[in-house]
């Protein structure tokens, strides 16, 4: 069996390196975690409540595009973020790395809860991600 474990490798880092102040200070941060719930299921979980909140009012399974459209642009989406994470400095938003691996079927909810939490950084949050800005999903 598999075990993917994807606690975002900098909090790791952070933790090693800083002290335990610091460490929980850290955790206000908005993070993104996709744990295996067992063999088949993945959950995603993030620690930014307004997130949460946000994404129940704006979770409408008839408004879901095709699993290949949320991988499509999750792939773009977690490689800009993790670009952008390898540079703490100029980039402290993205201080965590995402471990989203493309070969890996997550299934359609877990793929349209992190698009969307992508849509929540850039257009409620304002922090672009994506160079040119991504997909414009009416929200």
């Amino acid at each position: 069996m598999k075990k993917i474990v994807f606690w975002l490798g900098i909090l790791l880092l952070a933790a090693s390196c800083s002290s335990q102040k610091k460490v929980t200070a850290k955790k206000t941060k908005p993070v993104v975690e996709i744990a295996k719930k067992d063999s088949v299921q993945y959950k995603l979980e993030t620690f930014d409540q307004k997130f949460e909140s946000w994404y129940a009012m704006h979770n409408n399974p008839s408004q879901y595009r095709t699993l290949s459209y949320y991988e499509y642009w999750n792939k773009q989406y977690v490689a800009a973020w993790n670009a952008k994470a390898s540079d703490p400095i100029r980039n402290p938003f993205f201080e965590t790395i995402i471990g989203y691996d493309p070969s890996v079927n997550y299934g359609l909810k877990l793929n349209h809860k992190l698009f969307y939490y992508f849509q929540y950084v850039e257009h409620v949050l304002k922090i672009p991600i994506l160079p040119n800005g991504g997909p414009h999903v009416a929200l």
